[in-house]
């Protein structure tokens, strides 16, 4: 397995035992506590982020959008951990539209 999936499913696993063993002191826990609403807010801030840190030039640019992309990843990955979806599920579903236009593949959800 490739080791950017690999961080990605150890990380998902950690989002996973914070769900189901909450420690008091975890960031996670407290989105967990907070539900979709709080998860949904800090998913459009960090999104905001993403957004305003493209537009930053240079190297400092760069790494500002990868530490954002980061945090929005991580956020993404804890909403669908409280709806108890592992990141498979989402690389399956990537998976399956592999190959197949956006066109098509968006077209075909209208029918």
């Amino acid at each position: 397995m490739n080791t950017a999936i690999q961080v990605l499913h150890q990380l998902m696993s950690v989002i996973e035992d914070r769900r189901e063993n909450p420690p008091e002191k975890s960031y996670t826990t407290k989105l967990f506590k907070g539900g979709d609403e709080l998860i949904g807010k800090k998913i459009m801030e960090e999104a905001g982020e993403v957004v305003e840190a493209a537009g930053e030039s240079g190297d400092e640019g760069r790494e500002h959008l990868i530490y954002e992309a980061a945090d929005l990843l991580y956020h993404l990955m804890v909403l669908l951990g409280h709806h108890e979806i592992h990141i498979r599920e989402i690389e399956a579903e990537l998976g399956r539209r592999f190959g197949v236009s956006g066109i098509d593949e968006k077209a075909s959800r209208n029918s």
